[in-house]
This record gives C-alpha cells, structure tokens and sequence, in this order.
C-alpha cells in the first residue's frame, strides 16, 4: 500500500460519561459491532481490528464492497455490523459467529449472515492524511466521499443538536444500537487515546444467584457469580454473570456462599451436572469468545437474590457482563422474572441506516 496512513492503526476511543454532554460536539448512534479501521488502496484493502489485527479474511464480502464503494485511495473508521434475520435489528451474536478458523465456514456465512459497514471518520484521502484535521472538517470531507455509497457500506448519522441526540439515545436501542457517541468538533483523530464520550443506557435488576466459577488466581477465590430470571413457564433461565470485584472481596464471597452449595440434582439446571467440567448452562456464553475455556460452574441454591446494574438484552441474556449492586434479601427469587425488565421502544434499523 502507498497511503499516507498504513496499517496497523488503534481506533480512537471513547470515556463514559453518565449524560449527553452539551457544547461544542458532534453527536452519533453507538453502533454495536466490531470497530473497525478500513486501508484500500486500489485493489488492496485491509480491515483492521480495535487492537490493530487484520479481519480481512473473514468478511470477503466487506473486502468487495469497499472496492466499489470507497474512494480508490483512503482510511475510514467505522463499526462491522451484521442485521438480524428480521432486518428490524442488530445481531451481535451472528457476527461474533462471523470470525471462524475454517475458510468454507467462512465463505457460507458470508453468505448466511453478510456483513454491513457503517462509516464515521475519515483519517486519510488520496495522498492527504486528515487526521489532524477537526473532526467538523473530517466529516464533512467522509461525507463527500461516500455521497454515491450503497449498502452495505453506509454514512452514520451526526448531529450537533444535543436535543436530538438524545431522541436518538431513546429510540435508537430498539434498532439494537448501544447509545450514543460526542466527539469534539475541533478535535483531531487520536488513535487509542479517549477523547471520545459515551454514553450507554444503564438500568438494573433482581436476579436469581444460580452457581459460580471459580477465579484463576485460586480455588478458594470467585470469579464469576451466574444469573438466573424466570421466565413465563417458571424456568430459571441464564442470563448473564457479575464478573467485577475486587481480590479480597472474592475471597469473602467464596466462604459466604459454601453454605449455598448444592448438587446438580438438586438444581434446576441439573441438566449441566458437570460429568465432563466443561458444560454449562443453556443460552450461557457459548460462542466463540468462549472457546477453549472451562466453563464448569458450582451449583447454588437460588435462594439469594442479587440487584445488578446492566445496559441492554441481547435475546434472553444481558449483553455485557453485569455489575454488582447489592444483596436483596427483601426479594423473594420467584419474583425475580423477564416482567420488571424494561423493554426498548421498538424502532426499525432501515431507518437508522437510511438516515
């Protein structure tokens, strides 16, 4: 390649914040996939991954379509995306599926479950690097760019009215979106530096301690506490685990639930008696993030109930690993269902793309 910007290039990164902030900012949907930085150079083009390895091979489909769509010389930032077979939504867990070892394997996903790309800067053009340019002018330039581009590729929305941002961050989480994006307008493109906000829907539920995997460090230290809800046939479903404490307090958690240990026989998830060590429950984390990993648990008794805080569902499980809030021993675990979830208001994602 003869860019001014060659791969491997770190995406520049976002801070959480708790609210839209309002001031000189350009506001975008938080589109939830695989970051990705775009290299074509005539008929070379390397996708580039949030930690600067190449994902070129496992979106062949992308790899064409920049060849039409992009200009001829260029490095964009953006987000790999896959549409829910509905087409009203995202699917993260399709395109997590999507980076597989086996070459065939890839060829008929490209295929089952094809990749869209959605843009939101411009780090180079031609033999121009822009990246020191403000991101106003950097946007205005990657809209000039992309002004004949057709799906999959798309131009994400941006708006610098603080108002409409968070009509976005409303509507746009029933489309499957993440939340919403601020990026200084007279900022320039700092790679793997949080310049960026974010802000991310966050809410909280009762939850049912279901089991527990054991911390690396040791075994007498929780790593994981694993999560139930019933749902509408009194199952306790899986829907996700609490992952974040601090050395000692895993250590603490470890003695205070012994006395909660029982058998799989005993459990409704006696299913996943751990014969093997290496089960686990139903709708757990089965992809391919977890490959290779003991996912054996112990079983508790669903007697406690735990308050978590989350941002959204992905299906039936909380998409990101939840954090601890408190004990509720207020809560009777029966209680704990699907029913005091909130539910996004429903919104289309052609309408998000078309915008």
């Amino acid at each position: 390649m003869h860019l001014p910007i060659l791969p491997p290039v770190l995406p520049m990164l976002a801070k959480p914040v708790k609210d839209i902030p309002v001031g000189d900012l350009g506001y975008e949907p938080k589109w939830d996939g695989f970051r990705a930085i775009i290299f074509r150079d005539g008929d070379e083009v390397e996708i580039g991954s949030r930690n600067g390895k190449s994902m070129a091979r496992y979106f062949p489909e992308l790899v064409a379509a920049f060849k039409v769509n992009l200009p001829d010389r260029c490095v964009l930032d953006g987000e790999i995306i896959v549409v829910a077979s509905s087409g009203d939504r995202l699917d993260f867990e399709a395109l997590q599926q999507r980076i597989h070892p086996a070459e065939s394997r890839v060829k008929l996903l490209a295929v089952q479950t094809p990749a869209q790309f959605v843009a939101f800067d411009l780090l180079a053009l031609d033999d121009e690097d822009v990246s020191g340019q403000p991101f106003a002018e950097r946007r205005a330039a990657l809209e000039t760019a992309l002004s004949t581009a057709a799906a999959p590729v798309h131009l994400t929305r941006s708006t610098a009215d603080a108002a409409t941002a968070k009509q976005w961050f409303e509507q746009f989480e029933g489309a499957g979106l993440d939340g919403i994006v601020a990026k200084p307008l007279t900022g320039s493109y700092q790679p793997d530096k949080r310049v960026m906000f974010k802000i991310k829907h966050e809410r909280t539920a009762d939850c049912v301690l279901a089991g527990y995997r054991l911390h690396k460090s040791g075994p007498d230290l929780i790593g994981s506490l694993l999560l139930g809800l019933y749902d509408d046939d009194g199952i306790l479903a899986s829907v996700g685990v609490i992952g974040s404490f601090p050395m000692e307090r895993r250590r603490e958690l470890y003695v205070e639930l012994q006395s909660l240990v029982t058998t799989f026989d005993d459990h409704p998830w006696a299913w996943a008696r751990q014969e093997s060590g290496t089960r686990t429950p139903r709708n757990a984390e089965g992809s391919r993030w977890s490959a290779g990993k003991d996912l054996s648990f112990t079983p508790l008794r669903p007697e406690r109930v735990v308050e978590v805080r989350y941002d959204h569902m992905e299906g039936i499980r909380f998409r990101h690993t939840t954090q601890f809030v408190r004990w509720r021993p207020d809560r009777e675990p029966r209680s704990c269902t699907y029913a005091q979830l909130e539910e996004p208001v429903s919104f289309d994602l052609a309408d998000v793309l078309g915008g």
